[in-house]
């Protein structure tokens, strides 16, 4: 929990420098949010990525050739409003704009099909009755679709509402014109109208179901606190969360949330960090301890001093991180906008041809109207560009929940080739909390300054293994000497003068590099503590081997759970560790590991990984050392442990807000239902298409029946992805 705060706010200013997130309004279907991709992608040094389903565009820009300014005046340009994002994420509904005009279209569209289609009903000047009811529904209800046809007509583009606008618009024009000619041919009145009510309410369900596939952003910021208790002079008085300052104590009473990122000065609770991480557990906290803002205090007053505030804390970073996820493309996307940018000129042109080929083969003229409309009604690629957006967003959203950040939605797709999953063993199947188990100092050697002489030197490291020793160190002895001249070499250990001693700390190959091996003794015992999964630390001074220290590990408790479930998803686990082979082994046989790589330096890693790939595997790397960020870049998929190093995380693909190794079986099981889901979504959306057109082309399909089949089409995928939010974690699942 610490680390991700510490990574927010270490990383937030800089991305924010070159990166932008912009709001866009006006966009009606993949094809607007295609053209105005291409216009920013036009623009020097700027990537933009745009998504329909989110309303966003992430952007990425070089401030010394663009500006924020130059980004909105480009989509102003292409016809579309742009705005900085709010953190917020907009608390309007977007589906008011449709309440109304949905309400009105219904109501005057049901009396005329009343009269369109039961002759019963009719009377004399029925007609007339018709053209007066239809004429509201066409030009005010369907407003928003000529605006934004003309819109693109300015612009020399087509979209959606081009078809829509088209399509009503011919049918209300011929069946104006056969009214007041009393030429006698059929009237249209009621698909102008009906049409137009049945895309309205497809775009209404549409735009609820988008902001139901939004909430999970939207409930992350939600339990940001709004207030907060802060002491100053002495005093208790409450403020604004917006208000409280880096530095500022603030108290925390039980059953409220934490302000901000901050350390206990005080006081002493359960802390339910759950939004972060997934976890329903509370983590027991004291002074020292780190808080993430917006987790619950359960129990004990707490005193936090706030590290951390606002846009900088772990809790609006995460949302930023997976607002710009949801925002990326993936390669099945990037494919499905461009059919839907080519897809409705396409379109006009195969309604036109259908209008001419039918009145050619002397169809007459009201089968060639019907057709041509139907054809340009059912072509509407709604489905196609909301089929892996919205399914990408609920995806990463619930992902979010269960303490999951997915960097891109390519991540997702790289989940489904993965064959075997690499795992650091330190922090990752372990708990990655060394303790000094045995101390054993050569004969001759004090035990008490072989401990000293240690524990100085590794005090200015930050290995795991090395601040085991050092706080033993410190617990036992107090104060330590300091170490000068402190090298560390990866992999292999430290050295440093401690009190005129030439130090090393570290493997015995450590020593062997100066020609120094252990004595006998020592050496059988070295073996004995090793066979019994401890790793082992040998200790030389002034050229002399004088002791070895024990350091042992204690496996997780969920580790070989995580390892039994990884396995029925069909993944091969490798335990890859630059410990000794018989520690690595005691860990693996532990947790049910059959493969293991022991012994492997940090480049070691990389070409380990590289290794497996040029058999064939497809590799995912769980880590969360410094020493595991190139493995993880490597790796066709990294995954990084969030309670690791901060560059761990910027390596990864994945990263675990919480420390459960059952968190990296959640993020690939749900990433495999995510893909199925688009395959399903993208399935229905092609077949719709490829189904429907030729039926409107041969006069099949009459006009409202293929607007109401295109509006479903588009609900109906969005229903799909919604089911996402159902999906239940390996840890859910375990309690």
């Amino acid at each position: 929990m610490s680390s991700i705060a510490e990574r927010a706010g270490a990383t937030a200013p800089a991305e924010r420098g070159d990166r932008v997130e912009l709001a866009i309004e006006g966009m009606t279907c993949a094809s607007c949010a295609a053209r105005i991709e291409r216009r920013l992608n036009e623009l020097a040094g700027v990537r933009a990525s745009v998504s329909y389903a989110s309303e966003r565009a992430a952007v990425a820009f070089d401030p010394a050739r663009v500006s924020v300014q130059d980004l909105l005046a480009t989509v102003a340009a292409a016809g579309y409003h742009a705005s900085l994002a709010d953190e917020a994420l907009g608390e309007g509904d977007p589906a008011a704009p449709y309440r109304l005009r949905l309400i009105i279209a219904a109501a005057l569209s049901l009396p005329l099909a009343v009269l369109a289609w039961v002759a019963a009903a009719r009377f004399s000047g029925w007609e007339w009755v018709s053209l007066g009811l239809t004429t509201p529904v066409v030009f005010y209800c369907g407003w928003p679709f000529h605006r934004a046809a003309a819109a693109g007509a300015r612009h020399l583009t087509a979209t959606m509402d081009t078809l829509v606008s088209i399509g009503t618009l011919a049918a209300w024009t011929w069946s104006t014109v056969v009214l007041l000619a009393g030429i006698g041919q059929q009237l249209y009145f009621d698909a102008a109208a009906l049409i137009t009510a049945l895309i309205l309410l497809g775009r209404y369900l549409e735009a609820r179901a988008k902001r139901r596939s939004g909430e999970a952003i939207r409930h992350l910021l939600a339990l940001g606190a709004k207030q907060a208790r802060v002491l100053r002079d002495g005093q208790e008085s409450l403020i604004d969360v917006g208000e409280l300052k880096v530095g500022d104590l603030f108290v925390v009473r039980p059953g409220e949330r934490v302000a901000s990122d901050g350390v206990i000065v005080s006081g002493a609770s359960a802390v339910d960090a759950s939004m972060l991480t997934g976890e329903s557990v509370p983590v027991e906290v004291s002074p020292g301890d780190q808080v993430a803002g917006g987790s619950l205090n359960a129990s004990g007053a707490l005193i936090v001093r706030a590290t951390r505030v606002g846009a900088d804390t772990a809790l609006a970073q995460i949302a930023r991180l997976l607002s710009e996820a949801q925002a990326g493309k993936a390669h099945v996307q990037r494919l499905a906008d461009r059919v839907s940018a080519v897809f409705v000129p396409v379109v006009i042109v195969i309604s036109l041809l259908t209008l001419g080929g039918w009145l050619t083969l002397g169809g007459g003229a009201a089968a060639a109207f019907t057709a041509a409309v139907a054809a340009i009604v059912i072509a509407c690629p709604c489905a196609l560009g909301l089929a892996t957006p919205a399914a990408l967003m609920v995806g990463s959203g619930r992902g979010a929940q269960l303490g999951i950040l997915i960097k891109g939605p390519e991540t997702l797709e790289q989940t489904r080739q993965v064959t075997t999953i690499v795992l650091d063993k330190t922090g990752t199947v372990t708990e990655g909390r060394m303790s000094l188990t045995r101390l054993i100092a050569a004969e001759g050697e004090d035990e008490r300054e072989l401990l000293r002489l240690a524990a100085g030197a590794e005090s200015s490291s930050e290995h795991p293994i090395a601040q085991a020793i050092a706080k033993h160190g410190r617990e036992r002895l107090g104060t330590l000497p300091e170490p000068e001249g402190f090298v560390s070499q990866a992999g292999l250990g430290v050295q440093a003068l401690v009190e005129g001693h030439e130090v090393r700390v570290g493997r015995p190959a450590l020593l062997a590099e100066s020609g120094m091996q252990l004595p006998e003794a020592l050496s059988a015992e070295a073996e004995r503590i090793e066979q019994q999964g401890a790793t082992l630390v040998a200790v030389a001074w002034d050229g002399r081997p004088r002791g070895i220290i024990a350091v042992a590990d204690a496996v997780k408790p969920t580790s070989a759970e995580a390892i039994a479930e990884l396995k029925r998803l069909g993944l091969t686990p490798l335990l890859l560790t630059g410990d000794n082979e018989r520690a690595a082994a005691a860990v693996a046989a532990k947790v049910g590991i059959e493969r293991v790589l022991a012994g492997v330096l940090p480049e070691g890693k990389v070409a380990e990984i590289r290794r497996l790939q040029d058999e064939g595997e497809v590799v995912a790397m769980v880590g969360d050392g410094i020493n595991d960020a190139p493995a993880l870049t490597q790796a066709n998929l990294g995954i990084a442990i969030g309670t690791g190093a901060d560059v761990a995380i910027e390596a990864s693909d994945l990263t675990l807000v919480s420390g459960d190794l059952r968190a990296a079986v959640d993020a690939i099981a749900l990433a495999r239902r995510t893909l199925a889901i688009i395959k399903g979504n993208l399935f229905w959306a092609f077949a719709y298409n490829v189904a429907a057109i030729p039926l409107a082309i041969s006069g099949s399909l009459n006009p409202i029946i293929a607007a109401a089949a295109m509006s479903f089409s588009s609900v109906f995928v969005l229903a799909n992805s919604l089911r996402l939010r159902r999906f239940r974690s390996a840890r859910q699942s375990a309690t």
